[in-house]
């Protein structure tokens, strides 16, 4: 699958999936418009597509308010492909967590999302075409002790992939979702032992690598995938079937 001539947006791609998504862009043809908020890591990944004959820029952004997604598509110009995969997912039982730090995950995982979709996606309608790619979870869709908030943030953006797809499919933009079982990354190493303890419920009896998952994001915003919109993949290691 080739990318040439356009650009992707990828959320909190300075590591983990989103990095791995990157570069598999960046690998097939596309201009990779690096986000996250650590400048050497934002860095890293640029000099890794570039040095695997990919173009790439980073921008530096902080999502946890709209204010900063607004930025972020600003600074990014004309996008092609926007893939929404940075989130941020605190475990605790619902009376543990404060209502402030539900307020973040909501702002994080679904405000700035909506923010980048209202602001790049008349661009796409514009030019006749666009893809739109939501990273969720597979707790979105079952009750799972500790994640309240996560999945259901992530819940509500599974609505928004089914939303905007009826929304903006007339219009040529076609928004596709991935709901990943345990993956292993940087950022879920803080959940110790939870992510081998989540694997073993799964068919395939392992957590993902984060370019299992990256697969399916590319994959989707593939022209092989042309006729797919509305949809929420598992990417799940079987978890859906049980």
């Amino acid at each position: 699958m080739s990318f040439e001539g356009r650009t992707v947006l990828i959320t909190g791609s300075t590591s983990g999936i989103g990095r791995a998504a990157a570069e598999q862009f960046g690998h097939n043809g596309a201009n990779v418009v690096v986000t996250g908020r650590d400048h050497t890591r934002g860095h890293e990944v640029v000099a890794a597509i570039e040095a695997d004959g990919g173009s790439a820029r980073f921008i530096a952004a902080d999502l946890s308010t709209p204010d900063g997604a607004q930025r972020l598509a600003a600074a990014a110009g004309e996008v092609d492909i926007l893939v929404n995969n940075a989130g941020i997912f605190p475990f605790g039982a619902s009376h543990e967590i404060a209502l402030d730090e539900v307020r973040t995950v909501l702002d994080f995982n679904v405000v700035a999302p909506f923010a980048l979709v209202a602001a790049l996606v008349p661009g796409m309608i514009e030019r006749g075409s666009g893809v739109i790619i939501n990273v969720s979870t597979m707790v979105a869709s079952f009750g799972n002790p500790g994640m309240s908030a996560y999945g259901a943030s992530k819940a509500a953006l599974e609505l928004l992939t089914k939303a905007w797809a009826a929304e903006y499919g007339p219009l040529g933009v076609r928004v596709n979702a991935v709901s990943p079982g345990p993956t292993r990354t940087p950022g879920t190493a803080q959940a110790g032992d939870l992510i081998d303890t989540l694997a073993v419920t799964l068919p395939l009896r392992r957590p993902a690598e984060a370019q299992e998952i990256a697969d399916a994001i590319v994959y989707l915003a593939s022209d092989d995938a042309s006729f797919i919109t509305g949809a929420i993949v598992p990417t799940d290691g079987g978890r859906v079937a049980v």
